[in-house]
């Protein structure tokens, strides 16, 4: 099992664009990954759930991934919240 801590650094936060992108991303993976705030917890595979964070700008989430590829989906999936989702801001 991999676990990252990671602040939400793009203005809009976790909105519905930037979650339909992680949700693209991590379905490419076997492993499962979970994203956690300090009361909640998302499967991020499932839009749905990404959204029912409503994690804004400044949240700090746990990600954790579990299975055959975690390390390359941890990387990836750190990657596009450091790159804040493609965003300018």
């Amino acid at each position: 099992m991999q676990t990252c801590d990671i602040t939400i650094i793009n203005k809009l936060g976790l909105h519905a664009r930037a979650a339909a992108k992680l949700v693209q991303l991590t379905s490419q993976f076997s492993a499962d990954i979970q994203l956690k705030t300090a009361t909640k917890s998302a499967d991020a595979k499932n839009i749905m759930s990404v959204l029912m964070l409503a994690a804004a700008y400044g949240c700090e989430l746990s990600i954790q991934t579990n299975g055959e590829d975690e390390k390359e989906a941890m990387a990836q999936v750190c990657q596009l919240f450091a790159d804040r989702f493609d965003e300018p801001e």
